[in-house]
């Protein structure tokens, strides 16, 4: 009976330990799952991997006066692009350059002016060569009367006619504004309708006019970089790449003129050099007139071809691990060249761009060290693309979206980061200052302007992970500082590739030497570049790519 007693007893135990077990496992189940977050994610995806002492070495190098302020082309920026390359390869980065390598060469080729046979003269007085004036591209020889033209533009929009009034043909025109980009008063939405028809440059439309020379005033900023202008126009040449020239080139040629040789060409005329220069810059424009007949300028150019040299992207790619997603890529970007040496300031002549644009150049290779000690790897591919020659013209960028080494329409989002490291610190009164984000803050310029989907993926990672202040007041073409038209971003834009573009702001030591390491905030640099990290991951693991809803249209070079 005990027996018995015993076994029935055993069995109840058993079949109730059972049952609690099983109500345990299905209340386990039952238990809703919390919704995964990209604040659940960051160590999963490397990006804790990402520290501000990690950056700090790096760029402690990439900005160091050893590398000489990292122009294009120089040895500086060689021994930078080396040093990149031996990071991705230890990190077992793909290389996407040319013949198996990290790197994509840019030729180049150089005018430079032969200084015996260029002579200009007023009224039989030489002028002296640097002095008085630089010549730019183009062989020229010019004699004759001269006519002052405006900012030389014809935009129908605004009713902008630089020669109404006048008949410049074989004449020497004198024109104010910059050497190049847009003047003061045009935006680039008021260049509506066919070019060539409803607006012209000053280059097109002195040529159309019959002019024989332009001569240009030209504006504040070239004016107080005379001698570095006058280093890079005569004695480096006119440095160019070599497979951007081989449209058809710019017939007109001419000079640009000091502001002494400015004053003395007006003396004596219907209104003298500073009141055009006002009238150029202000509202009340003066009508475009001749200048005295008795009074001719001489030009006489000659150049001669340099040997040829180069430059070089750096490219990489981190492979993705869905067996189709991966022939997809997330582009990250950042131009790796600066402005090399020039005029001293405080007896500093190397131009570090500790911020321009060696903060964004770093934080890639932060993300890409990230990457590459990461499992599982990211579904789609990650393209890096340091670019080259960004401050001569954007020309890394628009040399790989011309020449790609991976398929432009497999690239789903490109992400520029160029300036990501100063901050505006509290009780900073500097003027200059006035625009530069803070410690918490980032200018986000670009994403929703072509996809409404990568917008929301960027403020929605955001808002999860760190929840930066992302400032979005240049967020906007019409914007007058053109920031979606200056850095390496737009020429991916204008491909038809969706962009954003972080941006800490300009400030006091944009383009001097003053821009150096220990100005950098290395905390707000960690947040950004995790950010940044986060957005890339996020991008790169989803099912479909961000879709392109809006066009850039064509006054803002969309080319589809």
């Amino acid at each position: 009976m005990r027996r018995l007693l015993f076994s029935l007893f055993l069995t109840s135990v058993l079949v109730l330990n059972s049952s609690a077990i099983n109500y345990s496992v299905n209340a386990q189940r039952r238990q809703p799952r919390a919704p995964r977050t990209i604040a659940s994610l960051p160590t999963q995806r490397g990006a804790d991997k990402i520290t501000a002492n990690q950056i700090r070495d790096y760029l402690t190098f990439i900005s160091s006066d050893a590398l000489e302020g990292r122009d294009t082309p120089s040895r500086g920026l060689d021994i930078a692009a080396q040093f990149l390359a031996l990071n991705l390869s230890r990190w077992g980065f793909k290389p996407a350059g040319d013949a198996g390598s990290y790197f994509q060469k840019i030729a180049l080729t150089s005018d430079v002016v032969d200084k015996e046979q260029t002579m200009v003269s007023l009224n039989g007085q030489p002028l002296t060569l640097g002095e008085h004036y630089l010549p730019f591209p183009g062989t020229l020889d010019a004699n004759g009367p001269m006519v002052f033209a405006g900012n030389g533009w014809f935009v129908k929009s605004k009713n902008i006619d630089a020669y109404r009034g006048i008949d410049a043909r074989g004449k020497i025109a004198i024109i104010f504004g910059p050497p190049a980009g847009l003047p003061r008063g045009i935006t680039r939405q008021d260049l509506q309708g066919t070019r060539g028809v409803d607006y012209m440059n000053a280059f097109e439309y002195a040529e159309k006019q019959g002019v024989a020379a332009l001569v240009i005033v030209p504006d504040f900023q070239f004016i107080a970089n005379w001698e570095r202008n006058r280093m890079r126009m005569i004695e480096r040449g006119n440095l160019v790449v070599e497979k951007f020239q081989t449209g058809p080139q710019r017939v007109i040629a001419g000079v640009i003129a000091s502001p002494q040789l400015a004053n003395t060409l007006f003396q004596g005329e219907r209104a003298n050099a500073t009141a055009l220069f006002e009238s150029v810059y202000g509202t009340q424009a003066v009508e475009p007139f001749e200048l005295r007949p008795d009074k001719k300028l001489s030009i006489s150019v000659r150049k001669q071809s340099s040997a040829a040299t180069s430059a070089q992207n750096v490219v990489a790619v981190f492979e993705g691990r869905d067996p189709v997603l991966k022939n997809e890529y997330v582009a990250l970007g950042a131009h790796y060249d600066h402005v090399g040496v020039g005029i001293p300031v405080n007896g500093d002549s190397i131009y570090n761009g500790a911020d321009d644009d060696g903060s964004g150049t770093t934080a890639l290779l932060a993300i890409a060290e990230a990457l590459a000690h990461t499992t599982p790897r990211p579904k789609r591919s990650v393209l890096f693309v340091w670019h080259a020659g960004e401050e001569k013209g954007l020309w890394g960028s628009r040399y790989f979206t011309e020449n790609p080494t991976v398929p432009l329409d497999k690239i789903v989002t490109q992400i520029n980061l160029d300036m990501i490291g100063r901050s505006k610190q509290e009780g900073d009164t500097n003027p200059r200052n006035t625009t530069l984000s803070g410690p918490d803050g980032i200018y986000v310029i670009g994403s929703k302007m072509m996809s409404t989907e990568l917008g929301e993926i960027t403020e929605t990672v955001n808002r999860q992970y760190l929840n930066l202040n992302y400032d979005y007041r240049y967020d906007d073409p019409a914007d007058p500082n053109r920031y979606f038209f200056r850095s390496d971003h737009i020429n991916y834009a204008r491909k038809g590739i969706p962009i954003v573009f972080f941006f800490d702001g300009e400030h006091v030591d944009y383009h001097r030497p003053s821009d150096s390491v220990e100005k950098i905030d290395f905390q707000k640099m960690e947040k950004i570049t995790r950010t940044i990290h986060m957005t890339m991951w996020e991008i790169a693991d989803r099912t479909t790519r961000p879709v392109v809803d809006k066009q850039l249209p064509p006054q803002m070079g969309g080319s589809r």
